[in-house]
């Protein structure tokens, strides 16, 4: 289950260093009790190359949307601006990225509904 808010200003919640991503700063709105689901902005730092890594794969749900700066997917070869969104199911492989400036995005997470991979009853 998410947490539930009311409106709130999303500047009082303080940026942090996400623990998983050397140079990403995030500001989780709200979170899940399943230690996966969240919505929250991430802060790239100008300069971040996530090559080191290699192709991104993870088991949620993901949808991002560029607020700022710009993000370069380097497998397609292109290079994403505010304003750009993308849904990514399960094991969807993605990235390495690289932004020169830095960027913002809002990023939502949630789990896979088991039911909905279940198959026939």
């Amino acid at each position: 289950m998410r947490e539930e808010f009311e409106f709130f200003d999303a500047e009082t919640v303080p940026w942090r260093p996400d623990p998983s991503a050397p140079g990403v700063a995030e500001r989780i709105l709200s979170r899940g009790d399943d230690g996966i689901t969240l919505t929250r902005i991430a802060r790239w730092s100008p300069g971040l190359d996530t090559s080191a890594k290699g192709v991104i794969r993870h088991e949620f749900h993901e949808e991002v949307y560029l607020l700022a700066g710009e993000l370069t997917d380097l497998t397609l070869g292109s290079t994403f601006g505010a304003g750009h969104y993308a849904s990514r199911r399960p094991g969807m492989p993605h990235g390495p990225y690289r932004t020169g400036p830095g960027c913002m995005m809002l990023e939502i997470r949630t789990v896979p509904d088991p039911r909905r991979h279940a198959g026939p009853a």
